[in-house]
């Protein structure tokens, strides 16, 4: 698990590497890049040449969306929200 704490909001931000998200969501690594590819999942953050991994609270998002109930073109919409939200995380 990797950790990055943001400067401005005090927030810290838990990074988990797929062994772990695998282990939060009950996907396998091939459902995890199935529903990349779909749209029900959202694209890994890069944390260097050969690493990846996603936030912790996407992760809890989606388990809370399937938990719901939610139909598939909800978690897309999610999916869309939470990636947008990285970009004005900056």
């Amino acid at each position: 698990m990797f950790n990055n704490t943001q400067q401005g909001a005090n927030m810290l931000q838990t990074i988990l590497r797929l062994p772990a998200v695998k282990s939060e969501s009950g996907y396998s690594r091939s459902t995890i890049y199935l529903r990349i590819t779909q749209g029900l999942w959202p694209k890994p953050v890069s944390l260097g040449t050969r690493a990846v991994g996603w936030p912790a609270h996407e992760v809890g998002a989606l388990n809370a969306a399937r938990i719901a109930g939610k139909t598939d073109e909800e978690i897309r919409a999610l999916v869309a929200k939470l990636e947008a939200a990285r970009k004005a995380a900056i």
